[in-house]
């Protein structure tokens, strides 16, 4: 076929590139799943370690497999290479946690000798998988902490990733709700459809590579302002606003602008985002002025974006009241992206699993736009 005959949809909207049974987005019904299950109902019932399980082995866990899956990641964070790679990594300097964990993957991969996928079997392949999952909030949270990671409470022990990175974060054990609240949000965002992070991670996956190679493209499509890197941003329009009487007009400064409201507007939803109206109810039970002004700001965004962007059917996303709720479990402005990260990464795994049992290489075509002849060397 001639290339230039190609049909190419913006974005790749509505493309269906790979097969997956790993989960599902029903964007017009405000729905979506990881695996059989509803994936805000596992957002409020259970943990993140059993949807994790969930994702990368097939199934929510039975009690043998629950312990036998908290001995592999807990064996995986206690593995002397995790140090090494953060001091080495600290040895530059300051550095921001994500670009820090982008650099760590490899040189972890690297000490541990792994493999591309392509030469393991399905079984070595989910360990790597597990064990590089398992490491990142580790990392990340030392980075944070410049290599002066807590020592960790036996009160936290068995509490999982939620209760152990909030002690991290905080210095504080921390309390029922905020742990809950964490627990719904790393669960929540795990996965969602081929996402651009996603999709990055099984292109790399397709050729072969180590599963750390696969993360380190996940990641750096996530920090895209566009995709995951928008929560502290939320919280900025915020101070910026201060109080809801200046809602109404800074949001018509910003359109009038031109300018992106942050928070608001999906690529996918054209309806109320799920998983930011699963957010919202625990912002609110967090409460007071901060939760207050969040809520107006929201209402009133969605308002006037209808008003003044008819048919664009924009509303607040996951990113925006998420913002809310960390900042209210206590997590610092500059750990939201790195914590949206050790959730997505679960979710990368289990794509990199998937696309990793397909033989064949992802290579799309491109329509060539340039001149349609050849202009001859003089």
């Amino acid at each position: 076929m001639d290339d230039r005959l190609i049909e190419v949809p913006r974005g790749l909207a509505n493309v269906a590139v790979a097969e997956t049974s790993i989960g599902d987005v029903r964007a017009r019904e405000g729905f979506y799943r990881y695996r059989d299950y509803s994936a805000i109902e596992l957002a409020e019932t259970v943990t993140v370690e059993d949807v994790w399980h969930l994702l990368v082995r097939g199934a929510l866990p039975d009690a043998a497999e629950r312990a036998a899956f908290a001995a592999e990641v807990a064996a995986a964070r206690a593995r002397p290479e995790v140090d090494e790679v953060v001091r080495v990594v600290l040895g530059a300097g300051p550095v921001d946690p994500v670009a820090g964990l982008k650099a760590a993957w490899p040189l972890y991969a690297a000490a541990r000798g792994l493999r591309p996928v392509y030469d393991l079997s399905e079984a070595a392949r989910s360990a790597d998988a597990v064990e590089l999952a398992a490491i990142t909030p580790v990392i990340l949270d030392a980075l944070h902490r410049r290599g002066r990671g807590l020592a960790p409470l036996p009160e936290l022990a068995g509490r999982g990733i939620a209760a152990n990175h909030l002690h991290q974060l905080t210095g504080r054990v921390p309390d029922a709700r905020a742990e809950r609240a964490l627990t719904a949000y790393l669960i929540a965002v795990m996965d969602h459809g081929f996402n651009a992070s996603t999709f990055t991670a099984r292109v790399i996956a397709s050729t072969g590579a180590d599963v750390a190679s696969c993360l380190a493209g996940g990641l750096g499509a996530l920090t895209g302002p566009l995709h995951g890197g928008a929560p502290s941003r939320a919280l900025d329009e915020l101070d910026e606003v201060g109080t809801p009487d200046v809602v109404e007009p800074w949001v018509r400064a910003q359109v009038a602008g031109g300018r992106r409201i942050m928070g608001f507007g999906h690529a996918v939803y054209r309806t109320a985002d799920p998983r930011s109206e699963l957010m919202k109810r625990y912002a609110r039970e967090f409460g007071g002025p901060r939760v207050e002004l969040a809520v107006r700001f929201e209402e009133t965004t969605e308002r006037l974006l209808a008003e003044l962007k008819p048919g664009r059917e924009l509303h607040a996303n996951v990113e925006f009241y998420a913002a809310v709720v960390m900042e209210a479990c206590g997590i610092p402005r500059d750990m939201l992206t790195p914590t949206f990260a050790i959730a997505r990464t679960i979710g990368w795994t289990a794509h990199v699993l998937e696309q990793a049992r397909d033989p064949k290489i992802i290579r799309p075509s491109a329509r060539f736009t340039g001149a349609p002849e050849v202009t001859p060397l003089p």
